[in-house]
């Protein structure tokens, strides 16, 4: 309780000057056990504490500052001091508030005689049971209860209430008379929105003082049977195969209902009340759980493929006079392959044209109970007897489920005019019942009858052969191809006539199809592969029909063509090998062919056999030597091959013989030796004369710009050496003796004299076949030719003096003995430049 009774305890609330520090409350000497002392305000000292306790056990402390004794005590002295501990978790902080508790001795005579009174009374201040009936009809307001303290003997008490219903929603829904305590509710209440309601009562004093704790109250709502039990759904679906054993789940309804759990308000009962159709009852539902099974196995979705069932849910446990509901269950009755197809029909008949492929000769149905474009209705059908050659073939036509017999191969009238087939039928899903093979798939018979049908002339086999010997002469007869009537097994009356003859070398009979040659066969013909002549014939017969085949002319050998030599040039690098090898060949067949045999064929006058020598490698090769050390050049060598029956060919052999290392070397060349052929240069041999051409007219210049700085002082031939200017040309071989020719050059005689005309420079001279390289100094030179005149030869230098010298030999040699060495290897990459 919240107020102070000043005349039963007098008690004083001081403060000091901090009040959160110290707070001194005037109290009797004796205090009984739950007894409010006074009242700290703790919010002026903290403004959120987590934790309250007091230092002191006699003592506890309220979360809104109210002291109350927990043991009886007794205040020996004038004072007793306890400490509030006030403590925050969240920050750790703390605060201390000391109590002070002083006696007061003129209230103690009341105060014993309030006691002696509470002593003889039982006590009114303690918490009631408290219920109220939902939906109460009233007359409202309702009276309850009477809340009463036994301080009321003593003091005026008001009383009061908070809560749910009071203060908060629902706002006045209870009240309390102040003066009486009596507790009414204000209107009709429903338990599934508010089970109970949790109130505190107060009992204070017209001042204010709270002589007695706050009262917990505790009002709870009554459960009225007034919600009737719900299904989950409207309607529930449910499948179960047909068929099934007794008591197979079918499916579980629910319902729920709103009124107090575990009361009879909502003990369930669950029941089928009606089943459509009415056949046998075949369902049962469990009046707990809901669960619905069957009751039987006589589903059968051929005859009923749905039920409709009305269940009822009812509370109070099903008794007469509780609350119930309905709902709707369909049932389902889910197919299942119990059903054979079977043929309409035991036995077909049908017919077809012999020769015919692809083509549908018959269509068979059958009937199934089982539901239709589902696995237990679709049809697979096979045959199981007559069809070995495998002429037959029967499918499922998805639309009607028709089984259809097809022709894929042809049928022949002369071999077989009947078939008789056996057909069969079972359903893509297996037989869902226990069953024998024999009668789980049901069977029919068919019979083909085959057409008969004027086919023609039939060419067989394909591909015939003759054989004919090549080279005989024109107007040759032979066997042809012959065709035959298939019904009667006779060639009579088919004509024939030829399609292809390459070479147009045979003429056809019309009416026997045999055939004559129109001009010599020649087996060795390029077109004639592996000796046979192929040309095609047509034959016809009378009604029009033909057919076409091919007659194969086999061409017999005969020795009409003697070896040849192939490869009729022949090079021999004498540097490195002194034969070479041939080989000869003969188109005829190999019993006309190899071995071979080779000789020379004498000529008059050549000389052949002095020359050369041939030696036998195998049947089919032989070598060629030459003998004495012919020089350099071409020669022709007739070599006579021989076949193993004396027949011979003379082929005319060209050899070279040529200084080279390879015969490619020689290919470039028309004459082995000189080179004086057409010579092809690859495009780095260009590229390099190029730039020599660039570089010897660098030295040109530089000659020419230098002539004019030259001192006049003439030095001797071989001094300056390192000096000279260098014409280079193609020197495979330079002779002991330099001859010189006149051409190109200005001829002087013995002690004439040339103007220096610097730049200008004497060029290779060509003899022979051979080249040569001059060196001139800065100066115009002339050369006269050492054989023309006698006269010694004369080198102007640049000072437009003359210097004279023996010979052209004399110089040569003094010049070639210098450079050579330095010039070899550059000579050779030089060389091989070129011929690249």
């Amino acid at each position: 309780m919240s107020g102070r009774a000043v005349s039963m305890y007098t008690s004083i609330l001081t403060f000091a000057c901090d009040a959160c520090k110290k707070v001194t409350l005037h109290v009797p000497s004796k205090l009984d056990a739950g007894k409010f002392v006074g009242r700290v305000n703790l919010k002026d000292c903290f403004q959120s504490a987590n934790l309250i306790h007091s230092s002191d056990p006699d003592f506890q402390i309220l979360e809104d500052g109210s002291v109350y004794t927990t043991n009886a005590i007794l205040l020996s002295s004038e004072e007793r001091k306890f400490t509030i501990l006030l403590s925050n978790t969240d920050n750790q902080e703390e605060e201390k508030i000391l109590v002070l508790l002083q006696h007061q001795t003129k209230v103690l005579k009341k105060r014993h005689s309030r006691e002696k009174v509470l002593r003889r009374a039982k006590r009114r201040w303690a918490p009631i049971p408290c219920s109220m009936q939902e939906n109460s009809l009233g007359p409202f307001p309702l009276f309850l209860q009477q809340i009463q303290s036994d301080t009321a003997q003593n003091y005026t008490i008001f009383y009061s209430i908070r809560g749910p219903g009071v203060d908060r929603e629902p706002i006045n829904l209870f009240y309390v008379e102040r003066d009486t305590g009596n507790l009414f509710c204000t209107r009709p209440v429903d338990r599934e929105q508010y089970e109970s309601f949790e109130l505190i009562a107060f009992a204070t004093t017209p001042d204010g003082y709270t002589p007695e704790l706050p009262l917990p109250l505790v009002i709870r709502i009554e459960d009225e049977n007034d919600n009737y039990p719900i299904f989950t759904e409207t309607t529930y679906i449910f499948t179960v195969p047909e068929n099934c054993r007794v008591g197979s789940t079918v499916g579980q309804v629910c319902a729920t209902d709103k009124d107090e759990p575990d009361t009879m308000h909502t003990r369930l009962k669950y029941s089928i009340i009606e089943q459509l159709p009415a056949s046998a009852t075949l369902f049962s539902m469990h009046p707990t759980t809901g669960v619905i099974t069957t009751s039987s196995s006589q589903l059968d979705r051929e005859l009923i493929d749905k039920y409709q069932l009305k269940i009822k849910v009812q509370d109070m446990d099903g008794q007469y006079f509780g609350l119930q509901t309905t709902s709707t269950c369909i049932i389902n009755v889910e197919d299942v392959n119990d059903n054979l197809p079977t043929f309409t029909r035991t036995s077909y008949v049908t017919s077809v044209e012999e020769n015919r492929v692809d083509v549908e000769i018959l269509r068979v149905t059958v009937e199934d109970k089982d539901l239709i474009n589902t696995a237990n209705w679709r049809a697979n059908y096979t045959i199981l007897k007559g069809n070995e050659n495998g002429n037959f073939k029967i499918v499922t036509d998805p639309r009607t489920n028709e089984g259809v017999l097809y022709v894929v191969k042809p049928l022949n009238y002369e071999e077989r005019q009947q078939v008789n087939l056996q057909i069969g039928v079972v359903n893509e899903a297996p037989y869902s019942k226990e069953a024998s093979s024999r009668s789980v798939m049901s069977t029919a018979t068919v019979t083909v009858n085959v057409k008969n049908q004027d086919e023609g002339p039939e060419c067989s086999p394909a591909v015939q052969t003759v054989q004919i010997r090549e080279n005989a002469a024109p107007g040759t007869k032979s066997n042809g191809y012959k065709a035959y009537d298939p019904e009667t097994k006779s060639s009579s009356g088919i004509r024939y006539k030829k399609l292809t003859d390459p070479k147009g070398w045979v003429t056809v009979d019309e009416n026997s199809g045999s055939i004559t040659t129109f001009r010599s066969l020649d087996r060795e013909t390029e077109t004639i592969r592996s000796g046979a002549y192929n040309i095609t014939i047509l034959a016809s017969g009378k009604d029009g029909r033909t057919c076409t085949g091919t007659l194969g002319i086999i061409l017999e050998d005969v020795n009409d063509n003697g070896p040849v030599i192939p490869k009729q040039t022949v090079v021999i690098c004498k540097t490195v090998m002194s034969s070479a090898d041939i080989s000869a060949v003969d188109p005829d067949d190999p019993i006309n062919g190899p071995p071979f045999d080779f000789s020379l064929e004498s000529v008059p006058d050549a000389g052949i056999e002095r020359m050369w020598r041939l030696t036998k490698i195998n049947d089919t090769a032989a070598r060629l030597f030459y003998k004495n050390d012919l020089p350099f050049g071409p020669y022709q060598v007739p070599v006579r091959v021989r076949d193993r029956h004396g027949l011979s060919v003379v082929t005319p052999l060209k050899v070279i013989l040529c200084d080279c290392v390879t015969e490619n070397d020689c290919a470039l060349r028309t004459d082995p030796r000189t080179g004086n052929g057409e010579v092809r240069l690859g495009k780095w041999a260009i590229l390099a004369i190029l730039l020599g051409i660039a570089l010897l007219f660098c030295i040109l210049f530089t000659l020419v710009c230098g002539a004019t700085g030259t001192a006049k002082q003439p030095k001797a031939f071989p001094d300056d050496l390192a000096q000279q200017n260098l014409i280079v040309s193609n020197t495979e071989a330079p002779g002991d003796d330099k001859m010189c020719s006149t051409n190109g050059f200005t001829t002087h005689t013995v002690g004439s004299s040339a103007q220096g005309i610097c730049g200008t420079l004497g060029s290779g001279v060509k003899n022979g076949g051979q080249e040569t390289i001059e060196m001139v100094k800065g100066g115009h030179q002339t050369l006269e030719s050492c054989r023309g005149t006698g006269h010694h030869h004369t080198l102007d230098s640049c000072r437009g003096g003359h210097v004279e010298t023996d010979n052209c030999r004399y110089t040569y040699s003094e010049w070639h003995n210098f450079t050579q060495p330095r010039l070899g290897e550059e000579s050779i990459r030089g060389h091989t430049l070129v011929k690249n």
